[in-house]
């Protein structure tokens, strides 16, 4: 997550990787302070209850002798950088990407229909069930205006259309006693909510609360009231350079900035560390279940109520976040 710059309160992931760059003497001191010096930029933002499995920050420093285990001797345990790449001198990780890819994970009792299901950690979802979902899912392939899946954006804002290159749920299985499930979706950019609210509607249509026609709707030009999925569960899994690699992956002096040589220490942090975390805050909070006790409220036959339109105005409603931030509960 990004810096809280003056806030000693709360402590950052870029908190805590600049403090472990000056004390593994990577960056001078006075960089730690004003990071436009070492030119450091994060691919994408990451707010509130979204954690990141597959980030990359591009910066200057100084490649002393065994830099990644230096580094990762002063960062906490949650927090490892798993490599390290050359790259040209003007590349900037936010602007370079061309994709990002997050993951949602979510008890499968979500998907249970709201007449007939078990709607407890019993439930087990069928192949039916899990069809339904990935069919649902796999229609927001493609370019739509999203405008009703954030704050702030009329439907007529042409930065209010995103591309979504892919989006499906993969095999359920039990943490717990509890049934889990992972959603993956794969897009160029994402605004504030997008993905939490892409991800509520599709359970309020498989749960019977609204028809599969109000994904066509909440697409078109009227507001439409769209459930926004709770922030637990959502990760930032891989982010994309794939017009970068084409042109400098094999040019003899740089690499490629891909992920296969590394995915198995990346699968392994996330057994350790962050699948983890979000089962156990699901089991304690119940985040899951609560919010699910909310669709009821929602108005899916009419145009949006003023719950929805004036949910979100801690923040500026008209940030875009082009970086690839789907936010927390701080937004």
């Amino acid at each position: 997550k990004q810096r809280n710059v003056g806030s000693s309160q709360f402590k950052t992931i870029e908190d805590e990787l600049v403090n472990a760059l000056v004390k593994a003497k990577c960056i001078p001191e006075n960089h730690g302070d004003d990071m436009r010096k070492m030119s450091f930029q994060r691919c994408a933002r990451t707010d509130k209850g979204v954690s990141a499995a597959g980030q990359i920050v591009s910066l200057k420093l100084w490649l002393i002798d065994d830099l990644l285990d230096k580094v990762n001797e002063h960062l906490p345990a949650g927090i490892k950088i798993l490599g390290l790449k050359r790259v040209t001198g003007r590349f900037n990780s936010k602007n370079t990407c061309d994709a990002r890819t997050y993951f949602y994970m979510l008890p499968t009792f979500s998907f249970a229909h709201k007449d007939h299901d078990r709607q407890d950690r019993e439930y087990r979802l069928s192949s039916d069930a899990l069809s339904h979902v990935n069919r649902l899912l796999a229609s927001y392939k493609g370019t739509h205006n999203f405008h009703n899946f954030t704050s702030g954006k009329g439907p007529r804002d042409p930065s209010a259309k995103r591309y979504i290159m892919e989006m499906y749920c993969e095999e359920p299985f039990v943490r717990q006693g509890m049934e889990f499930a992972v959603l993956k979706v794969k897009g160029q950019s994402f605004m504030m909510h997008q993905i939490r609210k892409m991800i509520g509607l599709v359970i309020a249509i498989v749960r019977g609360y609204a028809p599969e026609s109000i994904m066509v709707r909440s697409w078109g030009e009227e507001k439409v009231d769209v459930p926004k999925a709770p922030g637990l569960g959502l990760v930032l899994d891989t982010v994309h350079f794939e017009k970068y690699n084409n042109r400098f992956g094999n040019d003899g002096v740089h690499e490629a900035l891909e992920w296969h040589d590394i995915e198995d220490q990346i699968m392994g942090f996330k057994e350790d560390h962050i699948y983890p975390t979000i089962i156990k805050t699901e089991i304690e909070e119940q985040s899951m279940a609560s919010w699910l006790s909310t669709l009821p409220i929602h108005d899916f036959t009419a145009t949006a109520s003023g719950v929805q339109i004036n949910e979100n105005h801690t923040k500026n409603v008209t940030e875009d976040l082009d970086e690839g931030s789907d936010g927390g509960d701080s937004d």
